[in-house]
């Protein structure tokens, strides 16, 4: 066989043992190493947290998770195409993480199908398409041995953040479908008046009935009323919600100090003045003129600052309210009761999605200087906001006289943060007993700190709870309906919610977006952007001084001259002759020929620098896009074929 023959041949079986090697080790690697992968993104936002990998490995039995995608969603809307891809990645990943206990099922709902119909049997939400309605759907039903069923209705993009939390979510309380206990300790009647709800009044929306938030709660978490007298908090209790829990013993401090200090969950609200409480009627069928709260010995210890005698106002977002009955003005701003919806905390899965909480006389926290303690903020007043003493609003408030006098400074205040970190006791020891009282049998034993870091959520204002500020309540059919104009009772179930979770799930808050920007082009557009605006705007306004100038021309209003006689008759130049319209003279007509010249022009000028903008934008993009897909693996290719030319040029001086 001739050389070149035996070069060729000895080439093509290289290159099929190189193929079937790939193939191997293709094959090799796609079953010993199915689960990994690597994450060169900044914030690892495709490698799945500690949290959600001991979730699944602590799986006990099976859940099914059953996606429900339209695909003609995506062919309309390429994001939630994409989005959806990321979607069926991340629940793969948890099916082969969980050792065969997630179980998936993806469906394609097609209108009128069987499959459209489990969809909307399991509440999954239909989003009309079109204009003939029709409905296509991107949710998750979830499902466990005993028929106990969670869902994610709809995938909204703008949560995709927290995607991993949303879906770890969804798998922890299928595996541990028994609802967790929260408890509740309160001066206010969350409850209701057990008296009136005796007697067949105090509805859920009527004076006396329980409060739309404790509703709320109990549609998700199994609820225990704890006695404001409490030694030992029931180990039972997942997270304590102490709110408005006024004029506490030394004794019931101690205990909510050491159930966090044994690692219980805590959502703390106090109040410098309780709105709700003051419109309450007392025992004697007055309100209460004691109306604030503090729990400064734990808050001191744990590095928080609060005081009961401060409170925060803004104008932004104030509450219109009518100033008395007999005032005849529609509304006046009311500094002490606002919205907030900017100061919502974005990076926080709990909060991420509220539009707007209302607060009502609310006071302010903070972070003690020194304090060793991670203060997160999830409701911020406006920059522009005012610290007043709670007087200002206790003693017959007039709002036309506070918004007068409002002179903001010093903004924004934290009314609502998360608190985390290795906290310690603020007590010594069991407290001293007062006389008459014994010490309960199960106390347990004396913990001076946490283990593990402390999960806390700090917020200065209990009328958050109050249905007068964030839900009406009307009767249907006999029945009462909810319909809330502020997420107040999303606020507190969503929290309540998070700490339940407790560690696993800490780790989840606001995970990296997939979706990275090109910072550089961006900066680079918008530097070109505004050069172009400022030339846009130089024209903008010569044209529009151009036009002026036109329209007095034409009324005849620039350059009139003198009245002169011609005839007999009295005739005044740019004055108005029959029919309305201007006498003008050679001059003036010159002028606004040049003008309309001048406008015609500028026109020009104004769509030349439109153009040039896209047309610079657009190159910039291309630019970017023919460097990433071209260029660089070009430059790869160059290379790997100098390195290869260098490498058999070394070969042949080694062989000379």
């Amino acid at each position: 066989m001739r050389a070149p023959a035996r070069r060729f041949w000895s080439s093509f079986v290289a290159v099929v043992a190189v193929a079937v090697i790939a193939v191997g080790v293709n094959l090799f690697v796609g079953a010993r190493f199915a689960n990994a992968h690597l994450d060169f993104t900044a914030d690892g936002v495709y490698t799945l947290s500690k949290g959600t990998r001991t979730v699944l490995a602590d799986l006990k039995r099976p859940i099914t998770l059953r996606l429900y995608y339209s695909r003609a969603l995506g062919a309309r809307l390429p994001l939630y195409g994409e989005y959806a891809d990321r979607v069926r990645a991340m629940l793969r990943q948890y099916a082969a993480r969980a050792h065969g206990m997630v179980r998936l099922e993806f469906f394609d709902p097609l209108p009128f199908s069987r499959t459209e119909d489990q969809a909307l049997a399991y509440g999954l939400t239909g989003v009309p398409l079109d204009q003939r309605g029709t409905k296509v759907y991107f949710g998750l039903a979830g499902t466990n041995l005993i028929n106990t069923e969670r869902t994610i209705p709809f995938f909204d993009p703008s949560r995709e953040r927290f995607l991993e939390y949303d879906l770890t979510r969804l798998v922890l309380e299928l595996a541990h479908p028994k609802p967790p206990v929260v408890g509740v300790m309160s001066s206010l009647p969350l409850f209701g008046n057990p008296r009136l709800m005796m007697m067949g009044q105090g509805q859920p929306g009527q004076p006396g009935g329980p409060w739309m938030s404790l509703i709320q709660l109990e549609k998700n978490f199994h609820l225990q009323q704890v006695p404001l007298t409490t030694q030992v908090i029931d180990p039972k209790i997942r997270v304590l919600l102490v709110a408005q829990a006024q004029h506490l013993s030394p004794l019931t401090l101690y205990a909510i100090d050491q159930f966090v200090m044994r690692g219980g969950r805590l959502m703390v609200m106090v109040d410098p003045y309780s709105e709700a409480e003051a419109a309450t009627p007392g025992p004697s069928g007055a309100p209460s003129m004691d109306n604030s709260s503090n729990l400064a010995p734990l808050f001191k210890a744990w590095g928080i600052e609060y005081s009961p005698n401060k409170i925060v106002t803004e104008l932004t977002g104030a509450v219109q309210v009518q100033e008395s009955a007999s005032s005849q003005v529609a509304g006046v701003p009311y500094i002490a009761w606002f919205n907030i919806r900017h100061g919502i905390s974005r990076s926080d899965p709990a909060t991420a999605n509220l539009r707007q909480i209302t607060v009502a006389s609310a006071g302010f926290i903070a972070k003690k200087p020194g304090a060793a303690i991670s203060f997160t903020p999830l409701l911020e007043s406006n920059p522009e906001s005012e610290v007043l003493p709670v007087t200002a609003v206790s003693q017959m408030p007039n709002p036309a006289k506070l918004l007068a006098a409002f002179k903001p400074a010093g903004g924004p205040r934290v009314i609502a943060a998360r608190v985390r970190g290795i906290l310690h006791s603020a007590f010594k020891g069991p407290p001293p007993l007062p006389k008459g009282v014994k010490r309960a049998a199960n106390l347990p034993p004396y913990i001076a700190q946490t283990k593990q870091p402390a999960d806390l959520v700090v917020a200065a204002d209990t009328d958050i709870l109050a249905d007068r500020f964030w839900v009406q309540v009307q009767n249907f059919f006999g029945q009462p309906e909810a319909i809330p104009f502020s997420d107040n009772g999303a606020f507190v179930t969503n929290l309540v919610g998070s700490l339940t979770g407790g560690d696993l799930l800490l780790s989840l808050r606001g995970r990296g977006n997939p979706s990275r920007p090109f910072t550089l082009i961006q900066a680079m557009q918008g530097r070109a952007q505004a050069r172009f605006r400022r030339t846009e705007l130089a024209l903008q306004a010569r044209l529009k001084a151009t036009e002026r100038k036109l329209t007095a021309l034409r009324h005849g209003t620039v350059g009139a001259t003198p009245a002169s006689t011609a005839g007999g008759a009295t005739v005044a130049r740019g004055a108005t002759g029959a029919g309305n319209q201007a006498l003008l003279t050679p001059a003036q007509t010159r002028a606004i020929a040049a003008a309309e010249r001048h406008i015609t022009t500028t026109r020009a000028e104004l769509r030349q620098v439109e153009f040039d903008l896209n047309r610079n934008i657009s190159r910039l993009e291309t630019e970017l896009r023919l460097f990433c897909t071209i260029l660089v693996p070009a430059i790869l290719v160059l290379a790997a074929i100098a390195l290869a030319l260098y490498r058999g040029h070394r070969r042949r001086l080694a062989r000379a």
